[in-house]
């Protein structure tokens, strides 16, 4: 049998560093199925108050999640919808006060430059 020729380990790509997140920027709204799992998972720990397997729980409620029907699903859908127009209004917010931040950066340093000559 004949070896496979594997990559050195000095030919690795360089891993690109992680954006870092801005702590003022909104979350992102659940799905459907996280606004069902809040609910459900209250439920699930009443009826199950031994159980502290959070396997479990998801798997429990996918489980029902998967078997309901769409008719079942549309409270969920509905506050998903909701909350993802809230998300919306305030990423506008969020993006158009970080906009006018840099361009009252941008404003200072141009300012300062104009003042030298």
């Amino acid at each position: 049998m004949e070896k496979r020729k594997t990559a050195s380990r000095g030919a690795r790509q360089e891993k690109k560093p992680k954006k870092s997140k801005d702590p003022g920027q909104p979350k992102r709204p659940p799905s459907a199925f996280f606004c069902f799992m809040e609910e459900f998972r209250k439920t699930y720990k009443e009826k199950h108050p031994e159980n502290k397997s959070v396997a479990a729980v998801g798997k429990a409620g996918g489980n029902q999640w998967s078997s309901m029907s769409d008719k079942e699903k549309e409270p969920y859908v509905s506050v998903a919808a909701d909350r993802k127009a809230e998300y919306e209004r305030q990423m506008d917010a969020y993006n158009r006060s970080k906009e006018d931040g840099e361009n009252l950066e941008q404003g200072d340093s141009n300012e300062e430059g104009s003042e030298e000559e």
